[in-house]
């Protein structure tokens, strides 16, 4: 019981095992299973806030279904996204919804646990994640981009690792993130999605054109991670609201 009277249910390591075998086999992934640790001197459960953190989560799930943004079963928790250094990335929430929209986005969620920086690095990785080759790829591409790894931006989307996973997202580049804040203030979004704006800017701001061509004032956003920004709070709320990385000025910008 949380203090706010929420509960949050948890599937012990047989039911998670159990579970896995039912619904794997329909093609439903199920997030990693978070055993509870306990200090070995005085028996307190270790990272309880672990707790808060899934109820924000599912918070976040709930409220995206209430509006008509994904069916229940098309919410998975915990999707581990795995990087050229064996890194790998989990996303809290990973959200299919074609019927409205949204083929795919990214969700992570924070309760005031990490800092903005922590937030720009877990960009960087979805960027980098976005930009990886499949294993079995064509050889000349992968030796191309081994040999000079910025060649990876003419290299399609479609022979990228990522399009072997999710589908096309409908826009220019990569597949969009969502960093919903939960249970904390504005000044605290405020201030981390200025950090945001300026510390990753490398990850979500477009590019000029690479033309000869003058008067060209069109952007590519072709290697860019769309990024969105919003509160917990604002998706609660009757028109929610948020935060879009990557407009037309090539900012984050308020919506």
């Amino acid at each position: 019981m949380q203090e706010d009277q929420r509960q949050v249910w948890v599937l012990t390591k047989r039911g998670h095992g159990e579970a896995k075998q039912l619904l794997e086999p329909k093609g439903i992934r199920l997030s990693a299973l978070r055993e509870e640790k306990y200090d070995l001197d005085t028996g307190e459960p270790l990272g309880t806030g672990y707790d808060d953190h899934a109820a924000a989560v599912t918070g976040v799930a709930a409220e995206l279904h209430r509006a008509g943004i994904g069916h229940r079963l098309g919410f998975q928790t915990e999707i581990g996204h795995r990087l050229g250094n064996n890194f790998v990335q989990r996303a809290d929430l990973v959200v299919r919804a074609p019927a409205a929209g949204v083929p795919v986005l990214l969700v992570e969620v924070d309760r005031r646990t990490e800092d903005a920086h922590d937030l720009v690095q877990k960009l960087s990785r979805y960027w980098e994640w976005g930009r990886l080759l499949p294993a079995c790829g064509d050889k000349r591409t992968v030796d191309l981009v081994r040999s000079r790894p910025d060649a990876i931006e003419t290299v399609d989307h479609e022979e990228r690792l990522w399009r072997r996973v999710y589908p096309p997202t409908g826009r220019e580049g990569l597949i969009p993130v969502a960093f919903v804040f939960a249970d904390t203030t504005e000044a605290k979004v405020t201030n981390t999605v200025a950090v945001l704006e300026e510390a990753g800017r490398r990850y979500w701001a477009p590019r000029r054109y690479d033309t000869y061509e003058r008067g060209i004032t069109a952007l590519d956003y072709g290697q860019a991670v769309p990024v969105l920004v919003t509160t917990l709070e604002q998706l609660q709320e009757p028109a929610p609201t948020g935060r879009c990385g990557g407009g037309s000025d090539g900012r984050a910008s308020r919506r």
